[in-house]
């Protein structure tokens, strides 16, 4: 099993602390919580509970279409985005897989799950802030049968640019590679996703989660957007009732409520601000990042860790990152009132180091 951030159950059991008490920096997930008009869309949906949800979700993936102006038919809904990553290469069967470092662990596990061979490449340089070039990634992608691209980048947080992103798109064409650009993180820098693109290039996949934006991790809701033709190939190998119909009714809604979206994007806008104001003032090292996270550098990253744990601040743990050391962790931006506590603890590791 892999190791991931946002095991507050874990944490509730480890310090006897309540669940709504913990302070979890660990997972990426948007500080307003659920968007009130999701709230709303779960309690009308209840009365659903005794039937089934529909198959492959067909409502929701209209809603979708219909919200980023692609097909309905070119857009394939799962259970979190991660369904997909597993799904993709159990449909395509490649032979060789290109994987950077780091980035998110699903992708190699999810391939070595179908056995073919797994190139992770070492692309990403510290000195270099961890960016991804797009010539290099295409000459690791030659006699590649698939290859993930994360944009933002999970764990560092770096966007590569819409440009660059569509070079290496359309590179993959040239060489026969499918490309699948996750863009899990993509709602908090909306003007980079290549998703209208998909329908040009046979080649090209982007996934996208609604788990991080709308703060709805524990409902898993994600999509994927395909050429027609190859969503049809997934969608004959893919479970049905994947998406439940409390998923199925909050996703169509949330879509819709521009007034959250836009109170977000200021809210993280302003947050980010506010700690890297404080990174600086503590000469913390940070990458800066694009998402809702940074990436952090520090000498005693285990013992920062170990300590704010015990007080019920979770901090996502790097060191199982391919590519990254014990010195790293990723801090998630939450509210003010959280955000100053974590600052105030950081500044007395600081101190006492």
């Amino acid at each position: 099993m892999t190791r991931h951030g946002g095991n507050i159950h874990n944490a509730s059991k480890m310090t006897g602390m309540p669940l709504n008490e913990i302070m979890d920096f660990s997972a990426s997930i948007n500080p307003l919580g659920v968007p009130k008009t999701a709230v709303a869309a779960i309690k009308k949906a209840i009365s659903l509970l005794p039937h089934y949800p529909e198959p492959l979700a067909d409502s929701l993936a209209s809603c979708i279409a219909r919200h980023y102006g692609v097909s309905a038919e070119s857009v394939i809904c799962g259970n979190g985005s991660t369904e997909l990553i597993y799904l993709i290469p159990r449909v395509l069967k490649p032979k060789r897989v290109l994987v950077t470092a780091p980035t998110f662990s699903e992708y190699e596990r999810a391939c070595k799950s179908n056995q073919p061979s797994v190139v992770s490449c070492q692309l990403l340089k510290a000195e270099n802030n961890f960016d991804i070039n797009a010539d290099a990634f295409i000459g690791y992608m030659k006699g590649c049968n698939l290859a993930f691209l994360c944009n933002p980048n999970n764990p560092t947080g770096r966007l590569l640019k819409k440009k660059d992103v569509l070079k290496i798109a359309a590179a993959a064409q040239e060489l026969g590679c499918y490309l699948v650009v996750d863009e899990a993180f993509m709602d908090f820098c909306p003007d980079e996703t290549v998703i209208k693109h998909v329908s040009r290039n046979p080649y090209l996949i982007v996934l996208r989660s609604m788990t991080k934006f709308y703060a709805l991790a524990g409902l898993r809701i994600g999509f994927g957007v395909f050429q027609p033709k190859l969503a049809q190939m997934v969608k004959m190998q893919k479970e049905p009732w994947t998406v439940n119909c409390i998923a199925d009714a909050v996703g169509r809604t949330v879509l819709d409520d521009r007034a959250y979206q836009a109170k977000s994007l200021g809210m993280i806008c302003r947050e980010k601000q506010y700690l890297e104001a404080g990174f600086d003032r503590l000469s913390i090292k940070y990458i800066p990042s694009s998402a809702n996270y940074y990436l952090i550098w520090m000498d005693n990253a285990q013992r920062v860790i170990r300590s704010l744990s015990k007080k019920g601040i979770l901090l996502r743990d790097c060191s199982n990152f391919d590519g990254l050391s014990e010195t790293y962790l990723r801090i998630a931006v939450r509210s003010r009132t959280e955000n100053r506590i974590l600052l105030k603890e950081l500044s007395e590791l600081c101190r006492a180091s």
